[in-house]
């Protein structure tokens, strides 16, 4: 609330999120929408894209959920994540009549429309069978706990385990300052995930890219085939900083 001035447009919200997996819990948010009322100046921006892909009985709340702020939230979302439909390119908005129409203005004017073909097969995923979705979800939480559970027993690597999406974020703080196998010091997490490309053929993210230094950003929508290696790659990599 002591970040808010008379300049503030808007607040933005993704909860599960990218890059950590974080989610904001019904409370949480609850706990937001008190500061919000108070701000009524204050449009609202939910990113609502993982929905769907939550772990270990985390219950999904929306701030479009709340009554008295429904009028200022545009709510952002699609069939990319939920439905395994990337290329597809289909995202949808949902909020006041004014806002969504100067958004379309926009869109039009930029990038057309989206083909048939891929409305047509966002709105068979929107109203078909979902039953495969917690399935999914399932296979996700699994290999989450793989990823979590190896990157902490890496030396120098610590990890938080997200309740949904489908990213880790672990930090790599310890490992700055050491030197890889060709004497190249590792300054920051930059230079850790481009010495880890470059040597053990991983590629990552650094936090630095998402505002926060420190730390680097792994997506386990792979194959646990695929994580596998990747793990022990980074491990050796890791190992292998003196």
């Amino acid at each position: 609330e002591s970040k808010i001035t008379n300049n503030t447009k808007w607040l933005i919200i993704n909860s599960p999120s990218n890059p950590t997996g974080s989610t904001y819990s019904e409370q949480e948010i609850k706990n937001l929408s008190q500061v919000l009322k108070r701000n009524p100046h204050v449009n609202i921006l939910s990113d609502d894209i993982y929905e769907h892909i939550t772990y270990g009985g985390f219950k999904f709340f929306t701030i479009a959920q709340i009554p008295e702020l429904k009028n200022r939230v545009v709510t952002m979302n699609g069939v990319s994540k939920s439905y395994a439909m990337t290329g597809w390119r289909i995202g949808y908005a949902a909020g006041p009549k004014e806002i969504i129409k100067a958004i379309s203005k926009i869109q039009s004017q930029s990038t057309t429309n989206p083909s048939s073909i891929s409305q047509a097969a966002a709105v068979e995923a929107l109203n078909g069978n979902q039953d495969f979705i917690s399935i999914r979800a399932k296979a996700f939480e699994e290999r989450r706990d793989f990823v979590v559970n190896t990157l902490n027993s890496i030396n120098g690597i610590k990890c938080l385990k997200p309740d949904g999406a489908f990213y880790v974020f672990p930090s790599c703080k310890n490992l700055i300052g050491k030197k890889d196998i060709n004497g190249k010091k590792i300054e920051n997490d930059t230079d850790f995930v481009q010495s880890l490309l470059e040597n053990n053929g991983v590629a990552v993210v650094q936090g630095s890219a998402f505002g926060l230094e420190g730390y680097f950003r792994i997506s386990y929508a792979t194959s646990m085939e695929n994580l596998k290696k990747a793990l022990q790659k980074i491990s050796d990599f890791c190992e292998s900083l003196k």
